[in-house]
This record gives structure tokens, C-alpha cells and sequence, in this order.
């Protein structure tokens, strides 16, 4: 019966409401799971097992008296620990939020919860969710399941390993750097950004609790371990039609803009041979497959730096932006004498922009997301690398003295992780990350599939039809084999 635990959510809730199993076992057969490999993952980091008991027995008794149930009943979840959970930490990786327990669920916690899900525990975050790796003092690092020498990536990397070694098999997310689409690629499962504002951010720290403003290019989305449940879920949390209602679509139906090659954007000949091969796979499904420049990439990355990073300064402590600003000047300077884009100089001024400064970043997003409108008259997606590289040794060293190896033995700055993700981000862009294949060093490499604004039916019906061609997720090796 342990098998179940390999199946999709879809899967599980099929054998929940069909009586195969119960709400109760599915829980203690996942909470055998997550004991039996926490030691060497560290993926789910605060439990709450006396209520989701509690409440897999109750959806049991209802189930048994023939009692409508929501769409998850009985399904055990987890959430990342950046929103609001009832009766849990809220800590988003610091220590003076740990104990912050007394809080009613984010929004999208209450939809789920509504719908039946078994809320169980709390997947782990970088501090504050301001990293590509998940480590922080109150919990430490979590690993990824593919080699533990890894990160997981972030900010949502709990939240994929957890999915990724079934611990979960749904899961919610959030992603104003990539922070569900990173995670996604260097565990080898999926995720759907969804274009801004669709789904409520109520609850998610940061910003500081009590704001009520959406903050700007950060969204919620779903994690899973295929393009159905990420349809059913983000059916849920988007409370609407778009996904639910998406139509299906046929492989060879498909026209599809591959984004691989761009001045400024490194990317590891291992990454970029694995989308190749992909694109290649799926042009011979007979699908439309073309390469595609959609932007003006040095534009871009501009606006999104100043734009993001005017974001994050709210978050930062008080020194720290007394400390940005005292380097403005110096950073200028650097700026005027050829620093680039990826450079602290460049991350100082984002930090310390201007409302002008910002006004004219917002007017280039602007001025970018008329033009890629245009592409997707042509193009129903555009498929593009997530990551620059594979899932990359632990590293947590200040962020000025990292850097990203390739496989060719070539350096590029760890901002970098920026590059391929900001297109989406930048102009509210619709992204569904699934599974393209494994590096030669067998390590999970994924892609994006970009859609219009309001295109999130678009991109998941097209990541579900090419995981019906395809395949999808593929299981990591068991940990002793690691």
C-alpha cells in the first residue's frame, strides 16, 4: 500500500474517495515516509500531527456517511513556511518569527483547507526567501534528493524536495526571483507561476504581516508531481475557471518559440544540450518547434534588477538600508566604469532606485511586455531554460564571494540565476516549469514554458500535453544509493 505514495495527488485522490484507502493511513504511510529520510533531507521542518490526525479522521467519518467533500479531501499537504498556517510557525527562516503560531491561514491555505487537504507540516525557506539555496539558522539546510551535496534550490526548495521524495504530492509556492521554477528544475518536479495577481499573496511573509497591497512581481502558485495537479491546484487557489476550464491540447498542435541562445545569459553546454534534446523530442512529436528572441535582454535584466530590488528593500532591516545607501555613490561609480549588470554595484543601485528611477524601469517593463505581446501571436509558448546550471554544490558563503561553475569550468555570477526567469516575472508572465531530462552528471534539469498575460490555461494545457507525450516526473534514487 506504500505505493501510493508514488502516485500523483490525482492519483491519491482517486484511491481516497474510491475506498482503496484512507484518509488516516494515507497520512501515516506519508509520515513513515518523511521519518525515514528527514535525517538526510530536512525537506518538512515543523509538524502539526495531532490536528491533521484529527481531521484525516473526521473527512474519513464524513466520507463514510456518503458527506460531499471538497476536491483535496483527505489529501496530506504541506506548505511552504513563508505563509500563514493555523497552529504553526509562520517563521519565513528567521527566529524571532518562530514562534508566531497564533495567525489565521494565508488565503490560499484557507482554500485548500476548505477543499479537504490534510495540512500536516511546514516545508523549509531560505531567510526571509531571498535565495537560490534553502538554509537558515532555526532549521538548517535541506538537500536535494538527487545528491545531497546539492541544493535544492529556493526559495520554495523544501517545498520540491518534499515533493520530489513523496513526502507530499501537492504543494504551494511562491516566486519573486524564480523561487518556484528554480526549485522545480533542480528537483525534477512541477510548478506554475502564475501571471501577477491572480492568486492573493494575503499571508505570505515577507512583506510584514498586516500589509495589504500585493506586493509588486511576487506570486503563489502550485507545486506538484505532474501538469494535472498543477491544474487541479491552481484551479483551487485561483478560485476560478482558468485552469479548470483550459482546454486540452494535442501535441502536434503546439507552436512553440524556443528561447536558448541570448547574449548576457550564460548557460552550462550541460543545460543547454538537455532543452536541445528536448525541443528536439517534442519537434518530432510534431509540434511546431522555432527559435525565438523575444526581447531586448540588456533592457530587461535592467528594469527587472531595479524594479525587484526596490521590492525587497522594504524587507531589508533598517542597517542594512542605511549600509545600501551609503554605498550608492561608490556603486555609480562602478556602474559608470563598466560594472555589469549581475555586479554588487548594480544590486546596490537596485536597492537604493529612486521613485524616478523606478518610474523608468516600470516604463521599460511596460514598453517589453507590449513587444512579446507580439510573439505570442506567433507562438502559443515560449520554452526556455530556467536555471544557467545544474543544481549546484551547498554554498553559503556571503553573496559576493559565490559563484556558478559550469560544466566547461567557466565562472558566472550567482546572480545569474536571474537571467532566464525575469522575462516571465518582469511582465506578469504566466510560467509552468516541468521536467525536461538529466544532465550527464544525472541531475535534474528543467524548463519553462512562457505564455501570454492571463495565458495560465495556455501554458499548463501545453505542459500537460507534453507530458502525455513525454513522460514527466521521474523519481530520484533511493537515498542509500545517493
Amino acid at each position: 500500500m506504500s505505493d501510493i505514495l508514488s502516485l500523483d495527488a490525482t492519483g491519491q485522490i482517486q484511491a481516497l474517495e474510491g475506498g482503496r484507502i484512507s484518509a488516516l493511513e494515507i497520512l501515516d504511510l506519508t509520515l513513515a515516509r518523511w521519518k525515514s529520510q528527514h535525517n538526510r533531507i530536512n525537506a518538512v521542518v515543523e509538524t502539526d500531527l495531532e490536528r491533521a490526525r484529527a481531521r484525516a479522521r473526521s473527512i474519513d467519518e464524513l466520507r463514510v456517511k456518503g458527506e460531499s467533500l471538497g476536491a483535496l479531501a483527505g489529501l496530506p499537504m504541506t506548505i511552504k513556511d513563508t505563509f500563514d498556517v493555523a497552529g504553526l510557525p509562520a517563521s519565513s527562516g528567521l527566529e524571532a518569527l518562530r514562534r508566531r503560531t497564533s495567525v489565521p491561514d494565508a488565503g490560499v491555505v484557507a482554500r485548500v483547507r476548505h477543499e479537504g487537504a490534510v495540512i500536516w507540516g511546514k516545508s523549509n525557506v531560505p531567510v526571509m526567501a531571498a535565495d537560490w539555496q534553502t538554509y537558515n539558522g532555526p532549521y538548517g539546510t535541506t538537500a536535494n534528493p538527487w545528491d545531497t551535496g546539492r541544493t535544492c534550490g529556493g526559495s520554495s526548495g523544501g517545498a520540491a524536495a518534499a515533493l520530489a521524495t513523496g513526502v507530499t504530492a501537492l504543494e504551494i509556492g511562491s516566486d519573486i526571483g524564480g523561487s518556484l521554477r528554480v526549485p522545480a528544475s533542480f528537483c525534477g518536479v512541477f510548478s506554475h507561476k502564475p501571471t501577477w495577481g491572480l492568486v492573493s499573496q494575503r499571508g505570505h511573509i515577507p512583506p510584514a504581516r498586516g500589509i495589504q497591497a500585493e506586493r509588486d512581481l511576487n506570486v503563489v502558485g502550485p507545486m506538484a508531481r505532474s501538469a494535472r495537479d498543477l491544474r487541479l491546484l491552481f484551479s483551487v487557489l485561483e478560485g476560478g475557471p482558468i485552469a479548470a476550464k483550459a482546454p486540452p491540447q494535442a501535441l502536434k498542435d503546439l507552436r512553440i518559440g524556443v528561447w536558448l541562445s541570448e547574449g548576457g545569459f550564460p548557460l552550462d553546454p550541460e543545460v543547454g544540450g538537455v532543452v536541445t534534446g528536448f525541443a528536439q523530442q517534442i519537434a518530432r512529436c510534431g509540434a511546431s518547434v522555432e527559435a525565438v528572441r523575444p526581447v531586448d535582454s540588456a533592457a530587461l535584466l535592467g528594469a527587472y534588477r531595479v524594479l525587484l530590488m526596490s521590492a525587497l528593500e522594504a524587507d531589508l532591516p533598517a542597517a542594512a538600508r542605511r549600509s545600501m545607501r551609503n554605498l550608492r555613490g561608490p556603486a555609480a561609480l562602478a556602474r559608470r566604469l563598466g560594472a555589469g549588470p549581475n555586479s554588487w554595484a548594480a544590486q546596490v543601485l537596485g536597492y537604493t532606485a529612486t521613485h524616478a528611477e523606478w518610474l523608468a524601469a516600470d516604463e521599460v517593463r511596460a514598453r517589453i511586455g507590449i513587444q512579446v505581446r507580439t510573439v505570442f501571436e506567433h507562438y502559443d509558448v515560449v520554452l526556455a531554460p530556467i536555471a544557467p546550471v545544474p543544481p549546484f554544490p551547498h554554498d553559503h558563503r556571503p553573496f559576493s564571494r559565490r559563484a556558478l561553475i559550469q560544466s566547461d569550468g567557466a565562472k558566472i555570477p550567482y546572480g545569474s540565476m536571474l537571467n532566464w526567469i525575469a522575462l516571465a516575472t518582469a511582465c506578469g508572465l504566466p510560467a509552468t516549469a516541468i521536467p525536461a531530462g538529466l544532465s550527464p552528471g544525472g541531475l535534474p534539469v528543467g524548463v519553462q514554458l512562457i505564455g501570454p498575460r492571463g495565458g495560465d490555461g495556455r501554458t499548463l494545457a501545453a505542459a500537460q500535453a507534453i507530458e502525455d507525450e513525454l513522460g514527466g516526473f521521474q523519481a530520484p534514487p533511493p537515498l542509500e544509493a545517493v
